[in-house]
């Protein structure tokens, strides 16, 4: 093996020969396990929740696989309507090509051009992070399969009246001219206005005053609205208002839903343009007038001199026009949450269009049952609460998108405007008699959530009856983000109970959502994303900060990322590989919680990569061209530290299976951790030594300390591979053989080697108590070494004071690793009586493990480098209390400076109170 661990070096080699040879497939053989990729945008690249999720899906994965299962992780990508329309649409522009003077067929042939060219980024990026999906069967959600299921469940559910056309109000991009969902908007704190409007009762007996952020609507009023309880209004209810700068009369309404307290009490209900005032239009009858075009530039149906203005220059005018005749009270700025499309960044509009409808009441009610009866467990629990009140207050589903790329809906128009539905236009034409009838198909092209509900069964071929699909459906558990419960998985349960009579999964397992250090949301503008292939791979400082600025259109904003990325990457970001930013990944997947990604904890695992390549090299080198037992013969011993070792290892293998069973990837990945540097790495292999270096130690004793050397690290990278595939590949590759594993040659590999497994009869709690008394004896030195200075490579003598019988037992049988490794002269055993010298003292329960000190220090010297080390800390721990006593400080810096600050007091008095503790003993020597 190399001296240094090298990721680079390995991680495309195994990754290429894995799929290569077909590893990611399902075996035929064992109970079936499968999880779906939750499909990521065609156009999309990976990110840090990508990368989270994945690893995730993982894990899982290769640990089922490894238990034997018949294991698929069936992969693919959605065809993201507004994304890539967006992408191929701009690409065409900066060639001086628009999209409509193309045509839409010629249009979608550049897009499909686009996506063999250019739209498999992700799924590259998804093979670096070591993900062991099945690609052989990949899917796209435009493929013909998926687009045969989606034009399928289209036409039986509107055989079935659960699919209607309507006029309703949905969000209305005005750029992309198209509804969009409730996920593509981002709703963010903006600053605005408050307009205060006069409207006057149509009798002349006075006038009301409402308030609205949106004055150019009032144009589409339908009436004003009060709360029947309001004694205020109490007279007025039913009464006509002449609505301001119309012809229209406009009735005051009473209804519950209006806010006594909230400004004058009085609220201006446009039906057409806002959600809330839409459901009051129908609870009262009331008209629906639409004042905005597709362009949200003002229509017909307001006064002529608005017409044809843009929404924002009417708004302005509107303004204008009330305070000239004195109907306008007052403008409050005023906070407010601005919909934006997160595509094209401008405002969304509510607006009233003719849209295609899914009736989500009836489906949700099955999907509710299923989770309520147990058929599918959402973990955390917690989260079955936001699945119910979503589901139980359901709308019906918009599924309508006015985009050219997408599955077009399979429905044609006469010329009289009524519609067919179907297959295909010849199965239109010949089920209605249509004969050579003009026909027009539907301009719209369905939402992407639709075909994405469809993924658990779709994807194994439906609507077939495969092999596949009987195999594997229903799925094992869905890897999903809390965001997308509403918009995905609870679209999954209801359509495949619909269509599969079966739940599309047992178990949904939320995760959290990856944020920076500081807990932050990873944002462009923040300057804090990261990406995890540069996390992998490495970049410079340059680089990094040219990518994270790039396409940035405020200088005054990729000024501040760039000063915040060269003070947070002074040298850029160091190559970390794959395994260890997998593990960084585990080590903080508690269930549900959003994790905070920090830089020290992927350096950290970096180093466990180290180390773990560095006990590799070590067994090697004393276990090669030897003896190890591999032949299966019982020629060997065994010392206390191999059953130590061994009993521990069965400890691991439990916890793991344990964690991995509950989705607590954050308590294997610390048992794994806690296993392998502490009990193995620093603890046997020293143990080791002892036994292969000394030359007085049988040959049945070093056989028996070689062979658990190799099974015990052979074990650990089976039970580590979900977890870090790529060093533990590598290293069983060299180590398999040694451990009498059946080496096939070139077919060898460790992803399919059995999983590890508890083994009771391996379980030996007397050896683990005894190494436990072996390690506070030599831990116990060890510590009195550090605080009296005295150097490792010094021997000493030892005493053994107030020791039982127990104690002397285990003296007497590990000796030799005591003298050893804690660097022992000799061990004294004090009898009852014995006076014990001055010396420095550890505990190890109730015995006391002495150092006599006499000969080992110069006590006048240690005392003044304790005494310079007190003073210097002490003039640390004033300046730091003098800042936090002063008030200017305390009042005016951030709270997360002054808890910096505070934490180091802390640990300043610590440290001090060490010193002056060493001090005394040496002063009682």
């Amino acid at each position: 093996m190399d001296k240094t661990f090298q990721p680079s070096d390995i991680e495309t080699k195994w990754y290429q020969n894995w799929e290569q040879k077909g590893y990611f497939a399902p075996s035929g053989e064992g109970e079936p396990y499968c999880i779906m990729i939750p499909p990521p945008n065609v156009t999309g690249s990976l990110h840090m929740g990508h990368g989270f999720q994945e690893t995730i899906m993982d894990v899982l994965i290769r640990y089922n696989r490894m238990k034997g299962n018949n294991t698929l992780w069936q992969v693919g990508t959605d065809h993201a309507g507004i994304a890539t329309q967006m992408v191929v649409e701009r690409q065409l522009e900066a060639q001086g090509i628009k999209r409509k003077e193309l045509g839409r067929d010629k249009f979608i042939e550049k897009v499909w051009e686009w996506k063999e060219e250019s739209g498999g980024n992700i799924t590259q990026q998804l093979r670096r992070m070591a993900a062991s999906a099945d690609w052989s069967r990949e899917r796209f959600t435009m493929d013909e399969g998926l687009s045969n299921a989606v034009q399928e469940v289209f036409v039986r559910l509107y055989e079935e009246d659960l699919i209607y056309r309507g006029t309703r109000l949905v969000n209305w991009d005005p750029v992309l001219h198209t509804a969009v969902s409730d996920l593509e908007v981002i709703s963010e704190e903006e600053n605005g206005f408050l307009w205060h409007l006069h409207y006057p009762l149509a009798d002349g007996s006075g006038q009301l005053t409402v308030a609205t952020t949106r004055p150019e609507t009032m144009l589409g009023d339908s009436a004003v609205a009060v709360n029947p309880n309001d004694e205020r209004y109490q007279g007025l209810i039913g009464k006509m208002i002449k609505l301001p700068l119309t012809d229209r009369e406009i009735p005051i309404i009473a209804d519950d839903y209006v806010d006594m307290e909230f400004g004058t009490g009085c609220v201006k209900i446009t039906p057409a343009h806002d959600f809330n005032d839409y459901e009051m239009g129908k609870r009262h009858n009331l008209p629906m007038i639409n004042v905005l075009t597709d362009n949200a530039a003002m229509n017909k149906n307001v006064p002529e001199a608005y017409q044809g203005m843009d929404r924002f220059d009417c708004r302005k005018q509107v303004v204008a026009d009330l305070d000239a005749q004195g109907l306008l009270d007052k403008i409050d700025d005023h906070k407010l949450k601005v919909p934006r499309g997160d595509r094209s960044g401008v405002v969304i509009e509510p607006y009233l269009t003719d849209q295609w409808y899914v009736d989500a009441k009836t489906l949700a009610k099955p999907a509710i049952a299923a989770v309520e009866n147990g058929d599918i467990e959402f973990v955390p629990k917690q989260y079955e609460n936001i699945y119910f009140s979503w589901m139980r207050d359901i709308q019906d589903w918009c599924i309508s998108r006015q985009l050219w790329w997408g599955h077009r809906i399979p429905a044609w128009y006469d010329e009289d405007g009524k519609v067919y539905v179907g297959r295909n236009e010849a199965e239109v034409r010949a089920k209605h008699g249509l004969g050579d009838q003009t026909l027009r198909q539907d301009d719209d092209v369905l939402d992407t959530w639709f075909s994405s509900a469809l993924w658990t069964f779709s994807t194994l071929g439906w609507p077939e009856d495969t092999k596949e699909l009987a195999t594997f459906h229903p799925t094992n558990v869905l890897v999903t983000g809390f965001d997308i419960i509403f918009f995905w998985v609870a679209r999954m349960i209801m359509m495949t109970l619909h269509f599969k009579e079966e739940v599309p999964f047992k178990q949904v397992y939320v995760h959290g959502l990856v944020r920076d250090a500081e807990g932050q949301k990873m944002s462009k503008s923040k300057g804090n994303v990261l990406d995890p292939i540069d996390l992998i791979d490495g970049i410079d400082l340059e680089q990094l900060v040219s990518k994270r600025t790039s396409g940035m259109m405020q200088p005054q904003l990729a000024k501040k990322v760039e000063k915040s990325t060269r003070k947070q990457f002074p040298e850029g970001i160091a190559a970390y590989g794959t395994d260890a930013l997998r593990f960084t990944y585990y080590s903080l997947a508690s269930t549900g919680r959003d994790i905070k990604f920090d830089m020290g904890r992927i350096e950290g695992y970096r180093n466990f990569c180290n180390k773990i390549w560095n006990a590799a090299r070590y067994v090697l080198m004393n276990t090669e061209d030897q003896d190890c037992g591999q032949d299966g013969s019982s020629d060997h011993e065994v010392t206390l530290a191999d059953r130590w070792i061994i009993s521990r290892l069965q400890r691991t293998e439990q916890e793991v299976a344990e964690a991995i069973a509950q989705y607590r990837f954050d308590l294997a990945s610390q048992a794994l951790y806690e296993f392998i540097w502490n009990e193995y790495c620093d603890w046997y292999l020293e143990l080791s030594k002892p036994v292969l270096w000394d030359d007085n130690a049988s040959a049945a004793l070093k056989k028996g300390t070689r062979r658990t050397l190799i099974r015990v690290l052979e074990t650990t990278l089976r039970l580590l591979h979900p977890f870090m595939p790529f060093i533990t590949e590598e290293i069983w590759q060299r180590v398999a053989p040694l451990a009498g594993k059946t080496n096939s040659g070139d077919d060898a590999t460790v992803m399919l080697q059995p999983y590890p497994e508890l083994n009771e009869n391996y379980v030996d709690p007397q050896a683990e108590a005894d190494i436990e008394w072996v390690k506070g004896v030599i831990e116990g030195v060890r510590n009195i070494r550090g605080e009296m200075n005295i150097s490792p490579a010094k021997a000493i003598p030892i005493l053994i004071n107030n020791g039982n019988d127990e104690d002397q037992r285990r003296l007497e049988e590990n000796r030799q690793f005591l003298m050893t490794l804690a660097k022992l002269e000799t061990i004294t055993w004090l009898a009852d009586g014995d006076q014990a010298p001055m010396s420095a003292t550890s505990l190890v329960e109730q015995m006391e493990i002495l150092v006599p000190m006499a000969g080992l220090i110069d006590k006048a010297a240690e005392t003044a480098r304790l005494g310079k080390e007190i003073e210097k800390l002490q003039k640390d721990l004033d300046r730091i209390t003098g800042k936090l006593s002063n008030p200017k400080f305390v009042d005016k810096a951030p709270a997360d400076v002054v808890n910096k600050e505070k934490e180091k007091q802390a640990a300043q008095q610590q440290s001090l109170d060490k010193l002056q503790q060493q001090l005394e003993q040496i002063n009682a020597l």
